[in-house]
């Protein structure tokens, strides 16, 4: 088996120069880039020409004032000398001239790949604008810039630089502004527990343990408990390479996760996030609310959502988010808008899209924070998260930007056994579902495909009739320009493996992402369709329908020309998944565009328990004629 993967990933390297592409762990779109802004800033060429004629200052200079985790600032320009490749960026935290420049002050960054470069820009700014953003700065040299700004427990400010990106030079510095309180509890994401009846709170601080205790107050109606949160906390020495070891590195905070256990089945919780400082007196989040879990197998009205590949995206224009994440924000607001009728959220894998630009989890978490606050927000790996060469990720690709999946491990709470083997199985209601590692081996004799075997194997079906299987990459069927181009319409060796299971144990659906489009499948079975209908499956589960869900707001892939007889749906736009159960009998399945939040795609299935027990192709009980 080992010969054979180094054969086909030597054949695979080969075909793919030829063709002049990268390969498929960090793809390429004509017409869009799969660059994080940040990363064009040209921070080792850097230099100093501050000038007494060039003036910025940031408004208000304190922010969060009610209790606010995000307000919008103004920053006023004036330049004698304008030009059209001046651009503003935010520092934080707001002192970075100490650690900017090699002139005899404190200055302990260390160069990018041991080169020693003088000026050096030790940390990345958390955001950028062009000052021509505002229209008439080219013509007046005066410029006002509305800039959004989230509390990320530390200060602010702004700087104006010429040269463009690629050899910017500091002409101004602002004033400094700060949030009321900057270490306050914020952006929390709820997640499912190892058990159906546990909901964990996971929320970001400024406060480590030796200042305040953390924990969560919460209960049904006036009765409210407390209960204890745990901290865990990251340094720039567990960061597996630069950027994030060098200037995408920011201070992540704190990040506490408490377990609220016990829960009663489809019941309101109210909570809220808690610190008790060392003087005794309180720091309180605002007030949140959830849903607990039904009871698994319990009969109720159930809805989930799955996508992939979404990011983050600017409210405030800045950092040239329209082509990195154009629909990241057209998805989160369809699902806020839509939030009364969800019950739990699936993104399965390239979350932040941070690439070693740490700021850039903080700004993700508050941009889901107002669904995350309220239904489970359950998340899987995917490249950007996890890989980096000789950190043991299956690609040895550097997509993660440094961060070897510590920030998403730490960030987000999920109930898998290893935190760093983000596998793990989850249930809610009716429906069970098997979260794959596809950053990880999958194929048989690893110790993932004995996770997924036993995760297939222990769904009690009479209970809960609908199983899920997710992962981040396609290891089931797309038509994806560079799969087709590989000839195999998948993740190289991805349903070698893992077909036999989801045939043996009658997987109803399976998703991915890293394909930033979207796309459904037949039932099918060996690269075989096993029925022929479009929009109602009922009867024996013959097979699995397959769903690349990819385009959560990523820039798009395109499709191969050809279309394969087994792809019964494409659509070349952003958008998610809506699986609606309405009792063990009944599931309705819709596709819906981001851009509108309009069903264009869906089918039903309906089905009793001996459907689901029913003897198909490479899937029979054994039997015997003995009396």
């Amino acid at each position: 088996m080992e010969e054979r993967s180094i054969y086909l990933k030597f054949f695979r390297v080969v075909v793919l120069f030829l063709l002049g592409l990268r390969t498929s762990s960090a793809f390429c779109v004509v017409g869009s880039t799969d660059e994080q802004p940040l990363s064009k800033i040209a921070m080792h060429k850097v230099t100093l020409g501050l000038r007494e004629s060039v003036t910025i200052g940031a408004s208000p200079v304190v922010l969060g004032l009610q209790g606010q985790d995000t307000e919008w600032v103004t920053v006023n320009i004036v330049n004698p000398d304008p030009s059209e490749d001046d651009w503003v960026a935010v520092f934080s935290p707001a002192n970075f001239k100490g650690v900017l420049f090699w002139n005899g002050s404190a200055s302990t960054c260390s160069p990018v790949n041991d080169e020693d470069q003088t000026p050096y820009l030790c940390s990345s700014p958390i955001k950028y604008k062009y000052a021509n953003a505002s229209r008439t700065y080219t013509k007046t040299g005066k410029a006002s810039l509305k800039f959004q700004l989230i509390n990320q427990r530390a200060d602010f400010s702004f700087a104006l630089f010429s040269g463009g990106l690629s050899n910017p030079k500091l002409v101004a510095e602002s004033n400094f502004i700060s949030f009321a309180n900057p270490k306050a509890p914020l952006y929390p994401r709820l997640a499912q527990g190892k058990s159906w009846n546990e909901m964990t709170v996971t929320w970001t601080s400024g406060y480590s343990i030796d200042e305040a205790v953390p924990f969560v107050e919460w209960g049904k109606g006036e009765t409210q408990t407390q209960s204890p949160a745990g901290t865990l906390t990251i340094d720039q020495n567990s960061m597996c390479g630069s950027p994030a070891r060098t200037v995408g590195w920011r201070d992540p905070g704190f990040i506490h996760t408490s377990f609220l256990i016990n829960l009663w089945p489809n019941s309101v919780y109210t909570y809220r996030m808690g610190h008790v400082l060392s003087n005794g007196s309180y720091i309180w989040s605002k007030s949140y609310s959830f849903k607990s879990s039904p009871y698994p197998g319990q009969d109720s009205l159930q809805r989930v959502i799955v996508f992939g590949d979404m990011g983050k995206a600017e409210r405030d224009g800045s950092n040239e988010y329209s082509d990195y994440q154009p629909g990241a924000l057209n998805t989160t607001d369809q699902l806020i808008k839509d939030l009364k009728n969800i019950d739990i959220v699936f993104h399965i894998g390239d979350l932040s899209y941070a690439n070693g630009y740490i700021s850039q989890w903080d700004q993700f978490t508050s941009q889901v924070e107002p669904i995350a606050s309220t239904v489970p927000y359950m998340v899987a790996s995917g490249n950007h998260e996890r890989d980096w060469p000789n950190s043991g990720s299956f690609y040895e690709n550097m997509d993660s930007g440094g961060e070897c999946g510590v920030l998403a491990e730490t960030v987000f709470y999920f109930p898998a056994e290893n935190r760093a083997k983000f596998w793990y199985s989850t249930d809610y209601g009716m429906f069970h579902f098997c979260i794959a590692d596809s950053e990880h081996d999958w194929r048989e004799g690893t110790e993932q495909y004995k996770f997924i075997e036993h995760c297939l194997a222990s769904a009690d079906r009479r209970k809960q009739p609908w199983l899920i299987f997710a992962a981040h990459r396609v290891l089931g069927y797309s038509s994806n320009s560079w799969y087709a181009q590989e000839g195999s319409f998948e993740e190289p060796m991805g349903r070698e493996s893992l077909q036999k299971l989801w045939q043996k144990y009658r997987v109803d659906i399976a998703f991915y992402g890293h394909v930033h489009n979207y796309e459904r499948t037949c039932p099918i079975y060996q690269n075989q369709c096993v029925n022929s209908d479009k929009s109602h499956y009922s009867g024996t589960v013959k097979g699995t329908i397959h769903v690349v869900v990819g385009g959560g707001g990523s820039h798009l892939s395109e499709f191969t020309t050809a279309i394969p007889n087994w792809s019964i749906y494409r659509d070349y736009d952003w958008g998610f998944v809506k699986l609606t159960a309405f009792n063990r009998s009944s599931l309705l399945f819709e596709y819906k565009k981001s851009r509108d939040g309009k069903v264009y795609d869906s089918f039903t299935i309906s089905r009793e328990y001996k459907d689901v027990l029913a003897c198909v192709h490479d899937s029979c009980e054994p039997t015997t004629l003995a009396s």
